[in-house]
């Protein structure tokens, strides 16, 4: 055990558990006994701390991460020092790294690890947006959490496209099993370093090993500059031509033939995970949360008995071989207590208890747009985790002109809910709520009813519902925007319902 567990950094975060250890820092479990949470202290080893060099290194890890919160990446909390000893404090993500998974399990399901490559790549897609290149894709830097979900983590010697002199030309970093050509050459990285390291992730996914085995680490990197890949469909014959014509264009050695770009990447990715659902006829593991977050192209590639809900498609077919209806609804009961959120941070009003959702409950509602409205954020809206955020898209003119946008929560098969709890980071905007039922949400806001509504005031504002019946869909309505502020970000909602 650590000789630093139990230590009270800056008299607030309590060192519980060592959970990790690497050249420059120590990763500790720790209490934040301000707020009263679990985090991870990422704590700068003594001896390395008056090195400047590695000083500035470890600081701009915070200073890149903070820039931006994003449901796939771990998110920076705070930064400060103890004692001289530097330290990050970031979320606490419960589970196992991407690479405990491939040991533990050997190849993932085909969707499952096309489902995880989209989330890392959308977090990508984030970083290189705000010019940042995290540099040591791999899956020891990618943390799969409790419900199933991929966060990328150690931005340390991520950089952003104007950095000078600390990772200048002619120096190597990074992990050599997934290091792309031009970085294992010392040459100058951008974003479609992070693709090609990406795409030795999956080629590993896929088939349970690194494509490139060598006696040292120069070896395994000149691999990577001098040969091919082996062939993915001789390694998993079940990959179709598809998938394997994307994980050619990730690992191109020749960057006009590699993906220019993470977003790009996210729509190929998208489709591919749609054919391989259609293919085999169902999804499993995080592949069932990721259909639902796909655009309307793919998804409607995806078979209908598997578009809205993966699982309960499956029981449906095994209650029909058995004949037991009851078999199908024990299924539902007990999806809807391993797919629960838990329990918010908002005490409950007298009378009432929060309503568990599903992680994939949320769903963006733009009738009057391009019925899209960042698919990609909504997990972030159920997380309870107040540094995620689900927000409109972005309009420049501070007005919504096309009248309105909208979040929904699914609490399938439906609740009395006598009030909506909303957690914004920018309070001051307008909003309507609205409930409907049926086997899917309506497709215009006259299918809905308005149940209550006005000003959100504060950032954790709760509106009272005129509900008396139960309802499947509830619609948060956005109609205008802050006072100065170009969107609408939420980090939480929360129905409440009468005490059972």
């Amino acid at each position: 055990m650590s000789p630093l567990v139990g230590t009270l950094l800056c008299d607030r975060y309590r060192l519980d558990a060592q959970i990790g250890t690497g050249g420059m820092s120590t990763v500790f479990r720790a209490f934040d006994v301000v707020l009263e949470r679990p985090v991870a202290v990422k704590l700068m080893h003594r001896e390395i701390a008056d090195d400047e060099q590695q000083l500035e290194r470890f600081r701009r890890e915070a200073r890149h991460v903070a820039q931006f919160s994003h449901p796939h990446v771990v998110n920076v909390i705070d930064a400060g020092e103890d004692g001289g000893r530097p330290f990050i404090i970031l979320e606490y993500v419960e589970g196992e790294t991407l690479k405990d998974r491939i040991r533990r399990c050997g190849r993932l399901p085909v969707d499952e690890a096309i489902a995880y490559a989209i989330e890392i790549a959308r977090a990508l897609s984030a970083a290189h947006g705000r010019g940042i290149v995290h540099r040591d894709i791999k899956p020891q830097n990618v943390l799969i959490d409790e419900e199933g979900s991929a966060k990328v983590t150690d931005f340390g010697i991520a950089r952003t496209v104007h950095d000078e002199g600390l990772t200048a030309e002619g120096r190597v970093l990074g992990t050599t099993d997934y290091v792309s050509p031009e970085q294992a050459l010392g040459h100058a990285v951008n974003g479609q370093s992070d693709i090609y390291s990406l795409g030795i992730v999956l080629f590993e996914m896929l088939t349970g090993d690194v494509p490139f085995h060598g006696e040292n680490q120069v070896a395994v990197a000149m691999k990577h500059v001098r040969e091919d890949l082996p062939d993915l469909q001789v390694r998993r014959p079940e990959v179709s031509a598809s998938l394997a014509a994307v994980l050619d264009h990730m690992t191109a050695k020749d960057l006009g033939v590699r993906y220019p770009d993470a977003d790009t990447l996210v729509g190929d990715l998208e489709d591919a995970l749609a054919i391989e659902t259609a293919r085999a006829g169902r999804a499993t593991g995080e592949a069932t949360a990721v259909l639902r977050t796909l655009p309307g192209t793919a998804r409607r590639r995806v078979p209908l008995r598997v578009r809205w809900h993966v699982p309960v498609a499956v029981l449906v077919l095994t209650v029909a071989a058995v004949g037991g209806a009851l078999v199908l609804l024990l299924g539902e009961a007990a999806e809807r207590a391993e797919r629960g959120t838990g329990a918010p941070r908002a005490q409950a009003p007298a009378g009432t208890e929060h309503v568990s959702v599903r992680r994939t409950s949320a769903g963006d509602f733009d009738p009057l747009g391009d019925d899209q409205e960042h698919p990609s954020e909504l997990p972030r809206a159920v997380d309870r985790s107040p540094s995620t955020v689900w927000s409109t898209e972005t309009y420049r003119d501070g007005t919504l002109t096309k009248g309105g946008v909208g979040i929904y929560l699914d609490a399938d098969p439906g609740v009395e809910a006598t009030s909506i709890l909303i957690d914004t980071p920018t309070a001051g905007w307008e909003a309507e709520i609205y409930a409907a039922d049926g086997d899917v949400p309506p497709d215009s806001l006259d299918g809905w009813e308005r149940v209550g509504g006005g000003t959100v005031r504060r950032e954790r504002h709760r509106f009272e519902l005129e509900a008396p019946d139960a309802h499947r869909y509830w619609l948060v309505w956005i109609t205008e925007l802050p006072p100065g502020e170009q969107r609408v970000e939420i980090a939480e909602l929360t129905l409440y319902a009468p005490k059972r």
